[in-house]
């Protein structure tokens, strides 16, 4: 059974805390695509993921690298930006297999790019604009990925 859990989200604090308990439900391992349009968000997710693991430097977007990745107190997490891939088949180029075979946090941009090579995602994080803030859907995809919902549902709501 698929898990569910929608939230609004007021400003980019917010949206820090929230890949905050992010990290603190899926460890150091499991696979998150983030959609949504460009600026709703994705990007400052992930620099409350990687934040709340203990990184202290800047969190951009890998627009043109396709993939950053960080090694923070132990943990390894890749953050993928697929926009500018033409076809999924340059993940092969680029080692995608390798990065997600691995025991790491991987978080993925614009997964619709990668469609049939990338492996099933743990948990999917849609953003919306519900201005002046954001909406978010988190479907979990995994048992790993349900645990992981029920455990970012109790943060988010002080439990």
């Amino acid at each position: 059974m698929q898990g569910r859990y929608e939230l609004l989200i007021e400003n980019e604090e917010a949206m820090v805390a929230l890949g905050g308990h992010l990290a603190d439900a899926l460890g150091d391992q499991g696979i998150v695509f983030l959609h949504g349009d460009l600026g709703a968000g994705k990007t400052t997710f992930c620099r409350g993921v990687l934040r709340n693991l203990g990184h202290q430097g800047a969190v951009k977007s890998p627009t043109y690298t396709l993939v950053e990745p960080y090694e923070v107190n132990d943990h390894k997490v890749y953050h993928f930006d697929l926009y500018r891939l033409a076809d999924p088949e340059e993940l092969e180029f680029i080692g995608g297999r390798d990065y997600f075979s691995e025991a790491a946090l991987c978080l993925v941009e614009w997964p619709s790019r990668g469609q049939g090579e990338l492996p099933e995602a743990d948990l999917e994080i849609t953003f919306d604009y519900d201005l002046p803030g954001r909406k978010a859907t988190i479907v979990a995809g995994t048992d790993a990925g349900n645990k992981a919902l029920k455990i970012i549902r109790a943060l988010q709501e002080g439990g």
